[in-house]
């Protein structure tokens, strides 16, 4: 039946047409986004997820920058403690040559003194932003011996858990400005410490050679201390620096994951692209003719 009120072939073609032209702006969203999941109402599921795993992977390159900060706190205080273990060392040198009868042990502590000024120095310049783990105050305010360095970010269900590489400076710290606790600081079997021995009174008398030998124990009990420290800081170094590169490929994995969850396929979507506008201009065309259709039934009433 023919009507003039209602043209179901133009009703039909206009359908068709605009799901066309639906699915045609689909795809050129996501060839111009280059996301097949762009927002949530592409796909709940997926957006929730990839948002999720972002959100975790921005919080990975934040462990990555403080693993950067606590490997090169650690390297700081390697290299003054590397610098330090010669410095002493010097010093046990010109103790040992302070054991020689006859020798002006006065000319010898001024040697010594320069060298205990410049391990000081060493020690308090061993700082990086705002840290020294070779000369504390464990009288301070706030004081905390364990100096943490996030490395890790880990999602279990809704819990999240963020782990640290700890190092105690305890074991570390050459000089504590309260009780004098640190390897150079304390006081050893000598009644001295390496920090402050004098030998500028000694003489060649039994008790005063004793008390040289002493200080000499002592000096090399700290240079002993100092190596133990040196290879703990170095194997906390080693520690991050590994860490750091398993973020970076922990990283790149979570976001090829994301890739797979919401990335278009370019190739795919081009393909589409090329057969939705083919489409497209045949549905147009459908429309055309059927709305001339119509026009047909004014020949009949000529």
């Amino acid at each position: 039946m023919s009507s003039i009120l209602t043209n179901t072939a133009a009703l039909t073609a206009l359908s068709s047409l605009n799901k066309t032209a639906s699915s045609l702006q689909m795809t050129q969203n996501r060839i111009s986004t280059g996301l097949r999941v762009a927002s949530a109402q592409d796909n709940a599921g997926y957006w929730s997820i990839a948002t999720t795993m972002r959100s975790d992977n921005s919080a990975l390159s934040t462990v990555k920058d403080a693993l950067g900060l606590g490997s090169a706190a650690a390297e700081v205080a390697y290299t003054g403690t590397n610098a330090a273990i010669g410095l002493t060392q010097q010093i046990k040198d010109k103790l040992v040559a302070a054991l020689q009868p006859g020798v002006d042990r006065t000319k010898i502590q001024a040697e010594v003194k320069q060298l205990q000024d410049q391990l000081k120095s060493t020690a308090d310049s061993s700082s990086f932003s705002g840290q020294n783990w070779l000369s504390v105050d464990s009288g301070a305010t706030g004081y905390n011996a364990t100096r943490s360095t996030i490395s890790s970010f880990t999602r279990s269900g809704t819990t999240v858990n963020v782990g640290t590489i700890d190092v105690n400076v305890t074991t570390t710290k050459l000089y504590d400005a309260t009780g004098s606790t640190g390897v150079l600081d304390k006081t050893g079997s000598s009644g001295s410490s390496v920090a402050n021995l004098d030998i500028s009174t000694l003489t060649d008398s039994s008790a005063d050679q004793a008390k040289l030998k002493s200080m000499i124990t002592d000096v090399d009990s700290a240079i002993s201390g100092m190596t133990t420290s040196a290879a703990n800081l170095g194997a906390a170094k080693t520690r991050m620096t590994g860490q750091s590169t398993f973020i970076d490929a922990l990283s790149a994995a979570i976001t090829s994951g994301i890739g797979a969850l919401v990335d278009a396929n370019m190739t795919e979507e081009s393909t589409k692209l090329s057969a939705l506008q083919v489409q497209q201009q045949l549905g147009t065309q459908a429309l055309t003719i059927a709305n001339q259709s119509s026009q047909s039934i004014l020949s009949l009433f000529r």
